[in-house]
């Protein structure tokens, strides 16, 4: 079983952690509110989303919105402005909300009764690697068959238990070499 990377980039390598690329592509398939929370429609369009009902509203503090109600409805109303930090927390409340409400369907989509989705995976750039360190490592792909870890720590946030998931669940089946594939360039899958 290959280790871990311990100095990654240490000869030049260049790429990132293989279950943020997966996360980054997970988030892609969310479709997240396009305008930016700074302006006042991605603003609203957020407070719409963690307020529209009880349930979310208890999501949304759970989720880390630290304001009360009364500032929240000041916010809809156009009575105050949000600062910054207000502003922070309510994108990454939004954010966290919206994965938890999404993962169950997404989950769906992604193992499709058994199917799974293929994954492709871009290998790191080793292009200012001199060539006696270089690593042979290849395009590959691969029909991924259970998400349900992966899409569980995604939605949770919880980066270590997406490592976890991405090492020793997801890459695991690309066989020996599976190691090669913890820091990526780019990881593509659609669902």
């Amino acid at each position: 079983m290959p280790d871990r990377n311990h100095e990654f980039g240490k000869y030049g390598a260049q790429g990132i952690k293989g279950y943020e690329a997966a996360a980054r592509q997970l988030d892609t398939l969310v479709e997240f509110i396009a305008t930016p929370v700074t302006q006042r429609r991605g603003m609203l369009a957020r407070l719409h989303y963690l307020t529209r009902t009880e349930h979310a509203r208890a999501a949304a503090r759970q989720a880390g919105l630290k304001v009360t109600d009364r500032t929240l409805k000041r916010w809809a109303d156009g009575k105050a402005t949000p600062s910054k930090k207000s502003l922070a927390q309510l994108e990454a409340a939004y954010r966290q909300v919206r994965r938890q409400n999404v993962a169950r369907h997404l989950l769906q989509r992604l193992n499709r009764g058994g199917r799974g989705t293929r994954v492709e995976f871009h290998p790191l750039n080793q292009s200012q690697v001199p060539r006696p360190y270089q690593r042979a490592v290849t395009f590959r792909s691969l029909n991924v068959r259970h998400w349900d870890r992966m899409v569980q720590a995604w939605a949770a946030g919880d980066n270590e238990a997406m490592d976890d998931a991405w090492f020793t669940g997801i890459t695991a089946d690309l066989g020996s070499d599976y190691g090669s594939y913890e820091y990526v360039m780019n990881i593509g899958f659609a669902a």
